[in-house]
């Protein structure tokens, strides 16, 4: 079984930073991709960004040059950046990952619960 547990959340005013962590454990062999995505009220969860096993990553257009988004492997955590943040950021920010239960077999989405961003103006 694989949990996450993401913090870093909370209340900012525009133009501030806040750092999202989302750590993994569990029973996994190796994980592939970890992302960032969100879900504002009303609206389809989105895409934040994604980082690969190797470290490249894919960023939404309303990230890029704002969000930076990190993996540090041995500790089976990804982090977000967020610097000048914007009121239109305030949504639950959930962290993605693809496991690996044995070497060799298939990929599994995970999701963690979600922590909620909310920026003021």
């Amino acid at each position: 079984q694989v949990q996450l547990v993401e913090s870093g959340g909370g209340l900012a005013q525009a133009g501030g930073s806040l750092r999202l962590s989302c750590a993994a454990s569990g029973r996994f062999n190796s994980i592939n991709a970890m992302g960032w995505y969100r879900q504002a009220p009303g609206k389809q969860r989105e895409l934040v960004a994604t980082i690969t096993g190797r470290s490249m990553t894919n960023y939404a257009d309303s990230a890029k040059g704002r969000f930076t988004i990190s993996r540090d492997n041995a500790k089976n955590t990804v982090y977000l950046q967020m610097n000048s943040l914007k009121p239109e950021d305030t949504a639950v920010y959930y962290c993605n990952i693809q496991y690996q239960l044995f070497t060799g077999t298939r990929y599994y989405d995970y999701w963690g619960q979600g922590t909620q961003v909310t920026v003021s103006s």
